[in-house]
Parts: C-alpha cells; sequence; structure tokens
C-alpha cells in the first residue's frame, strides 16, 4: 500500500510533462513540431484540422495549442474562436503559419489568438515564444 502524501507527491506537475495540442494538416509539419516539443521535454497531441482539434479537445485540457491557420474543414481562425467560445480564456494559442500579413496578425489577434509565429520555424524561436506564454 501506498501512504497518501506519496500517491499525491507522484502525480504533481513539475514531473509530469506540459501538453501541448499542435493542429496543422501537414503530416510532416506536424512530424517536426512533435520532434522539436518533445526534445524541449513536452507531451504532444496532434490534430489534422480545427474539427479534429475541437473533437480531441473535447476530454483533453492542454497547456498550449498551437495552431496553422490555412486548413480544411476548419480553418486556424474558426478554431481559435471556437476554443474562445467553449470558455478556454486561459488557454496560449501559438498561430504557426506562412501567412505574414498584419491583416491575418489581426484577424487571429481579435479571434484571440496569444502569438504569432512565421513558418518555417527555428526550433530555438519555437522555444522562446512557447516559455512566453506558459511561464
Amino acid at each position: 500500500m501506498i501512504p497518501a502524501n506519496e500517491t499525491l507527491q507522484a502525480t504533481k506537475a513539475p514531473s509530469m510533462p506540459q501538453t501541448i495540442m499542435t493542429v496543422d494538416d501537414s503530416p510532416s509539419m506536424r512530424m517536426l513540431l512533435r520532434a522539436a516539443l518533445t526534445d524541449m521535454g513536452y507531451s504532444v497531441v496532434e490534430a489534422e484540422d480545427g474539427v479534429h482539434a475541437l473533437e480531441k479537445l473535447s476530454g483533453l485540457q492542454p497547456d498550449l495549442l498551437i495552431t496553422d491557420i490555412n486548413m480544411p474543414r476548419m480553418d486556424g481562425f474558426g478554431l481559435i474562436e471556437q476554443v474562445r467560445g467553449q470558455g478556454r480564456r486561459a488557454l496560449p494559442i501559438l498561430v504557426l503559419t506562412t501567412e505574414s500579413s498584419d491583416e491575418k496578425k489581426q484577424r487571429a489577434r481579435a479571434a484571440g489568438a496569444t502569438g504569432w509565429i512565421v513558418k518555417p520555424f527555428h526550433p530555438e524561436k519555437l522555444a522562446a515564444a512557447i516559455r512566453r506564454v506558459l511561464h
């Protein structure tokens, strides 16, 4: 039998990696993100578009969501709006996309995005952006 205090210690957050959901319709981009994020010590959950992400989010409480903008079925703007509409206002959302226009950035911010990273991403810049929104 495990004493109660040992069970509590085993489930405390410091020993548990933070979970990041990545949403991108490109399998190769999801693979690159998974490799970079797991190397940084994060647990990664993947979705291929906004609809798939919302399905997975119904049973998940990630620490961060990283999404592309241009995807089939539901784009990143729609996903951000849906996530915020579900009351997940505290969930940091980073947009990772090839788009870099001020109009798109403003639209993402208006939808509720926390930050913006342009593809192709450099792992150190991605890590810095994650640290800014998580810590």
